[in-house]
């Protein structure tokens, strides 16, 4: 499976408790597309979130962010990790 880092964007503010929380619903629901999220950085001052994850696609990324409530403003495959 491909790693993907998908960035949100407008989430001013977000503290660590929301971020967890964003997670958690991602976690919850991501084996529905075979989706596993790694981890999730934010920067609260610009508003900035990255989201690691392993899919099968962009796509069931994608799908799962929306369903969940806060979809992706872009994606990146990550094809090589050190």
């Amino acid at each position: 499976m491909a790693k993907y880092m998908d960035v949100h964007h407008d989430m001013k503010g977000i503290t660590r408790e929301q971020l967890l929380a964003a997670h958690n619903a991602d976690l919850a629901i991501e084996k529905d597309e075979g989706v596993h999220f790694e981890r999730a950085w934010a920067d609260p001052q610009s508003g900035t979130v990255y989201c690691l994850s392993e899919a099968p696609s962009a796509d069931a990324v994608q799908r799962i962010h929306e369903r969940s409530g806060h979809p992706f403003n872009e994606i990146h495959p990550v094809p090589l990790i050190v």
